[in-house]
Order: structure tokens, then sequence, then C-alpha cells
């Protein structure tokens, strides 16, 4: 009797190697049961996505056969009505673009001026002290063909 209470192998059997051999067949009856629940869970959600989808499209279908007519009884309104939309969309849209683009160059003019050296400030100074000697040969070459001129 001791043997049973310990799990040893007595009479009955019913060791500790059974315990285990059951347990391992209860945990594969459990992962077949979840295995076939998630199967009619995702079964369930999928026929019932179906359905709906369907319902979604015989609604749009007739929504379309109801509408065509009175789309097709305004088009002469809706479609310049559409046409203006857009335009004064895009018209405000340009507007305020350029309203940003206007007051960043402001910005940096302003930046310029005040002398806190702006990206950029360098080409331009650049490009200025070009547009100088340029402007300063021209008035050179100039003023040589005039004195060329009344010396002559």
């Amino acid at each position: 009797m001791a043997d049973q209470h310990r799990g040893g192998m007595g009479v009955g059997g019913g060791g500790y190697g059974d315990l285990h051999r059951g347990a391992g067949e209860t945990q594969q009856r459990q992962g077949a049961m979840m295995t076939a629940l998630k199967a009619a869970t995702a079964a369930t959600a999928g026929g019932s996505m179906l359905v709906l989808s369907g319902l979604i499209l015989a609604g749009t279908v007739i929504a379309l056969t109801v509408a065509t007519p009175v789309l097709v009884i305004f088009s002469p309104v809706l479609v310049p009505a559409a046409i203006a939309l857009a335009l004064m969309a895009a018209g405000f849209v340009t507007s305020g673009g350029l309203g940003v683009a206007a007051l960043s160059v402001f910005s940096w003019m302003y930046k310029y001026l005040t002398g806190k050296h702006p990206p950029g400030a360098d080409q331009l100074d650049h490009a200025k002290a070009r547009l100088a000697s340029k402007a300063r040969d021209i008035k050179d070459a100039a003023q040589h063909r005039i004195d060329q001129a009344q010396g002559s």
C-alpha cells in the first residue's frame, strides 16, 4: 500500500508513467479542440463579413440606381458647380502657398538687412560684387570710347 501512495508500480498499475501519459493525451485533445474552435470562429467571422460585404454591394447598386436619374437631371447645374468649387479651392490653396512664400521672403530680407546673415547671403554678396565689377568694366569701356570719339 505504501508503494501505491508514493506512485510506485503497485497491484493496480497506475504509476507516474500512467499519469504523464494521460496528461499528454489530455493536452492533445485540448489542442485539437482549440484548433477546431479557432477554425469555427474564423469561419463564422469570415461568413459574417462575406454577408455584410454582399449587403453593402447590394445597397450600393440600389443607391446608384436611384441616384442616377437625379444626377442626370441635375447635371447641367452640378457639373458647373463642381468646376467652380474646384477652381475656388485651387485659388485658395494657391493664394495660401504664395502668402507663405511671401512671408518667408520678407523674413529672409529682414534677417539679411539687419545683418543676421541668413542662408544664401554669401551667394548674394558674391553676385552683387560680380555685378558691380561688370558695371565698372562697362563704364570704363564706355568712357574710353567717349574719350576716343572726342579725341578724333
